[in-house]
């Protein structure tokens, strides 16, 4: 453990690397990855969100450089995925969540364009998530991604393009409605995220059992216990991930769903449930929909973020 907030893991090289920056609200996580896909250095550091965009910049800046240092290697270009609504052509955050102070309109790509001396790119972290999970497996070319955290994010690539859509919020599925009666954290009623997300598994629960303050991960051990209420919020929650699987099929004739996030940690839960929708409930196309859990775990954003300062999946 070192003064900037983590241990890195090190791989002594001169090669060039792409750096990949995954941006959140509690922590800044990095990765440097090689030519050739290697991961040569990944660290973290905590993200000091409530000090504005500039702080935030510096902090992702600073940690791709100790690492760079650290590895002995080139950096030659950077990607950001970071929470909020993006311009990714003009490399700016249009749109954030509360938790962030002087995050949305902030310059992103030119803050650490400044401070990097590399050409930066910044794509919503969902979209980078996606990005990083075809990159680095074999999805085909029609792929909707589904992350399941404290909310619920979502992106689309379409003919092996990422779709951004005309006001860059395409694929985000946590926020359409018909799941539930329940008002969502965005003021709007019974969106997707309302029984999938961490934070509402936990708020679910204790609707249903009297016992309140959980997360999802707690009611994940108490559903494995079984604790029946425990039990029903995840099987409402796959049940809703498969409905929202099985609609964007429908719509866009997709043939996979990659689902992340922390709630992956209950993917044995969640998966008889979306099986047994999908077994009701399959596309019309006749083709079997496959929903899948992502492969990357806690890299996802960060490889994602590489492969985008690259190329365009």
């Amino acid at each position: 453990m070192d003064a900037h907030g983590s241990t890195p893991e090190i791989t002594t090289t001169t090669a060039t690397v792409v750096a990949g920056i995954d941006i959140g609200g509690t922590t800044i996580a990095a990765v440097l990855v090689a030519d050739d896909g290697t991961v040569m250095a990944r660290g973290a550091v905590p993200a000091p969100a409530r000090e504005g965009g500039p702080a935030m910049a510096d902090a992702a800046a600073n940690l791709v450089s100790r690492l760079v240092d650290q590895s002995g290697t080139c950096l030659t270009a950077a990607g950001v995925g970071a929470a909020g609504v993006i311009d990714s052509d003009a490399g700016v955050i249009r749109a954030a969540s509360m938790m962030f102070t002087d995050w949305a309109g902030f310059a992103l790509a030119d803050a650490l364009t400044s401070r990097l001396h590399v050409p930066v790119r910044v794509e919503n972290d969902v979209n980078a998530f996606l990005m990083g999970e075809i990159a680095w497996g074999d999805l085909g070319d029609d792929v909707l991604g589904i992350m399941l955290g404290t909310g619920v994010g979502g992106a689309v690539v379409l003919d092996g393009k990422l779709r951004h859509g005309p006001h860059g919020a395409a694929g985000e599925i946590g926020h359409t409605p018909g799941y539930s009666g329940i008002v969502c954290t965005c003021g709007q009623v019974g969106h997707l995220e309302t029984v999938a997300s961490g934070v509402s598994i936990g708020l679910r629960y204790g609707e249903a059992s009297g016992i309140t303050g959980l997360d999802g991960a707690q009611v994940a051990d108490l559903a494995r216990a079984g604790d029946p209420h425990a039990l029903a919020v995840f099987d409402a929650a796959g049940t809703a991930v498969a409905l929202a699987g099985a609609s964007a099929a429908g719509l866009l004739d997709l043939g996979v769903v990659i689902v992340g996030g922390g709630v992956m940690h209950s993917w044995d839960l969640l998966q008889p449930a979306i099986a047994a929708t999908l077994a009701t409930d399959s596309p019309i196309s006749g083709m079997p929909l496959r929903i899948q859990r992502a492969r990357l775990g806690a890299d996802a954003v960060a490889l994602g973020a590489a492969a985008a300062a690259t190329h365009q999946p």
